[in-house]
């Protein structure tokens, strides 16, 4: 789903980000096909926390608080905001609504919002196009950050501030060209995981893990998080095999091989839902495999279904879109104040099973389940 889809092509051939959470990457020169980087490979670089692009100390995005008064600033001084969006998706719907009702609150008119459907030249005449409308404040997530340096220069002509959504595009800085970012708690996301998939098994048992094979700060520190965590606390749970992916549409065929190498295979790891894991379902499907557990991040209906119907997937962590679109709402309420915004804020995670699923619609995209999952058999 979520931001976390954005695996990006630059020129047609590296890599394309589609972003859904932030999940899968996001632009094209934050993802670029790798090689093992200086102390082995990107799942097993240490990990304490989530940081920033540029090594950023997070601040949760509920830190940020406006007073009575700076509130009543913002109503009288007749502000208005642009959302120009990578994609659309159920993830981006919800960081808008999060948006949209925050800056309802402050008086802040939303005048323009648009969807790139991943294409950068299309993002850059998007740009171009509203600034015809002079909004004070810009919302986005740039397809590809090598472009968006340019993309965005109409809007830094004009002085609105810019706030991003887990991408920067490149040699913009902080509190210069940009107010702040705006993104997961990414560790978490890769502990509930790893917690998840830990205590589906009993703490004991193998796994496969499938992790994002590109340089992307924000897919690497969830896997990476993800192996910490079930080595630290799960000591009993071997790591069987390893393997990368730098295009989703390889994870059925990964999967395949994996589980004719381990046929006896208890439980396995992949980076995001759409359409990474629906690849693992279908190789697991393939051969009639029931047994092995398979833990992802960010909502997809497809894998909810699984989930919802007692398949193979045991747990689907999500982060807190609505929640995410609020902050970025309060950073661009921030910086029409004066005031700094963290660099880099995060919003919360949490961990989706069976039998929370309508709980975890609500508290992460603060809508109702699908009608079609909500009345499946249990």
């Amino acid at each position: 789903m979520k931001r976390h889809m954005v695996i990006a092509a630059v020129a047609g051939a590296a890599v394309l980000l589609a972003a859904c959470s932030t999940g899968a990457p996001s632009g094209g020169a934050a993802a670029t096909a790798r090689g093992t980087p200086p102390g082995g490979s990107v799942i097993d670089q240490p990990i304490t926390g989530t940081t920033g692009p540029n090594g950023e100390r997070p601040s949760p995005v509920s830190e940020m608080k406006l007073t009575p008064d700076e509130i009543a600033t913002l109503r009288a001084g007749h502000y208005t905001a642009a959302q120009l969006w990578h994609t659309s998706s159920a993830f981006i719907n919800a960081v808008q609504r999060g948006a949209d009702t925050e800056f309802q609150r402050l008086g802040i008119e939303v005048v323009a919002t648009t969807s790139a459907n991943m294409d950068a030249g299309a993002q850059a005449n998007q740009v171009q196009t509203t600034m015809a409308k002079k909004p004070s404040v810009i919302l986005s997530l740039p397809v590809d950050p090598v472009s968006a340096a340019q993309a965005f220069q109409p809007a830094l002509s004009q002085g609105a501030k810019l706030v991003f959504l887990s991408n920067v595009p490149t040699g913009y800085s902080y509190g210069k060209q940009y107010s702040s970012i705006v993104t997961d708690d990414l560790f978490a996301m890769g502990k509930l995981a790893a917690e998840a998939l830990g205590n589906s098994l009993g703490g004991k048992g193998k796994v496969g893990v499938i992790f994002y094979n590109a340089q992307y700060y924000v897919t690497n520190q969830r896997d990476a998080a993800f192996v910490d965590t079930l080595k630290k606390e799960f000591p009993a749970i071997q790591i069987v095999a390893e393997q990368g992916f730098s295009d989703a549409s390889a994870t059925q065929q990964i999967a395949s091989a994996m589980l004719t190498q381990h046929p006896d295979l208890d439980g396995i790891y992949v980076s995001y839902s759409q359409p990474a894991a629906e690849g693992v379902l279908a190789a697991l499907r393939t051969v009639s495999n029931t047994h092995a557990k398979l833990v992802t991040l960010d909502i997809d209906n497809p894998v909810m279904v699984d989930l919802a119907t007692g398949g193979n997937t045991v747990a689907v962590i999500a982060d807190q879109a609505y929640d995410l679109g609020v902050g970025m709402a309060d950073a661009a309420a921030y910086a029409l104040l004066g005031k700094q915004a963290p660099p880099f804020a995060v919003a919360g995670a949490l961990s989706i099973t069976k039998d929370t699923i309508a709980q975890g619609y609500q508290a992460s995209l603060h809508q109702p389940a699908p009608d079609e999952l909500s009345k499946l058999p249990r």
